[in-house]
């Protein structure tokens, strides 16, 4: 989930004493090295993580997987500590304030037999965290993130397949293409901040892949996605749906497949972030109305 407005959490001052130690962890600490680095387009990197660490990795089959990245700024001395790191294990001596930070990013490919994995990140300049970081990693960096977790992956039985997304579900839009089988038919609706930013996707000669570009307006400022999926001539036949990226717009859409009868169970939607929202307040309005869609 590469988020084009994710921010950075500011630390506060820290408590008098730890906190409690978290439940027992159910998705491992994955302590990886950064391989290299890929230019994508303009505002879109590829970083290539592996190393001794990627052996914790376990695939849970879904093509939507996701980790949680951490950043040490929060730690004392703003850096991880030497060896291993296990999270876990780190925030049960720490107070809460000390943590490290944590981004949601999808993991848009993995390769066993190597040892890596990739995960995409939108940057723009200066602005955010995970973005800078990124466009700054050299190979031998540390990357400790948590995971995967994940809950889709598209349905070989479907009538045809709807995508939609911007370019924080183009990671897990591009994995399922590549997951469907070479008979699946489907509309695949990617919004980006302009021509540049389109890249090179593989799905099956049935699935049409429709670039949209916001030709310069801020993410999460425009209709152009859900315009773009209203106006369309679908196929005939129920689609399977999957339709991620920024809250308002995913509001939006949710409207859309209500008026075209899409059934709520080949229906997957979500907001992966809110435009205005760092990720750490993105989160915690999930559990109230605003955060519902």
């Amino acid at each position: 989930m590469t988020s084009p407005a994710e921010g950075a959490a500011q630390p506060g001052a820290q408590a008098a004493a730890p906190a409690a130690a978290p439940a027992p962890r159910t998705r491992p600490t994955l302590d990886l090295v950064v391989v290299r680095t890929e230019q994508l387009s303009p505002h879109l990197v590829r970083v290539v993580a592996g190393g001794p660490g990627f052996a914790a990795f376990a695939d849970n089959g879904f093509t939507d997987k996701y980790v949680k990245i951490a950043f040490p700024h929060a730690l004392p001395g703003g850096a991880w500590p030497e060896g291993p790191v296990d999270l876990d294990v780190l925030k049960a001596s720490l107070p809460r304030s000390a943590w490290p930070v944590t981004r949601t990013y999808t993991v848009r490919w993995f390769d066993a037999a190597a040892g890596e994995l990739a995960i995409d990140f939108v940057v723009h300049g200066d602005e955010g965290l995970a973005g800078p970081w990124a466009a700054a990693a050299r190979p031998g960096d540390r990357l400790v993130c948590s995971g995967p977790g994940g809950a889709y992956s598209p349905d070989p039985e479907a009538e045809w397949h709807l995508f939609a997304g911007d370019e924080s579900a183009l990671p897990a839009v591009a994995a399922a293409l590549e997951a469907l089988p070479a008979a699946a038919r489907g509309l695949a609706f990617l919004e980006v901040a302009s021509a540049e930013e389109t890249v090179e996707l593989r799905a099956p000669e049935g699935v049409e892949v429709r670039w949209l570009s916001r030709d310069g307006s801020p993410a999460g400022e425009t209709l152009v996605l859900a315009e773009a999926v209203a106006e369309a001539e679908w196929p005939e036949g129920t689609p399977s749906v999957f339709a991620h990226g920024e809250r308002g717009a995913m509001k939006e859409l949710r409207a859309v497949f209500k008026e075209r009868g899409v059934p709520r169970e080949k229906l997957s939607l979500s907001g992966y972030w809110a435009h205005g929202r760092a990720e750490d307040q993105f989160q915690a309005e999930k559990k109230l109305p605003v955060g519902k869609v």
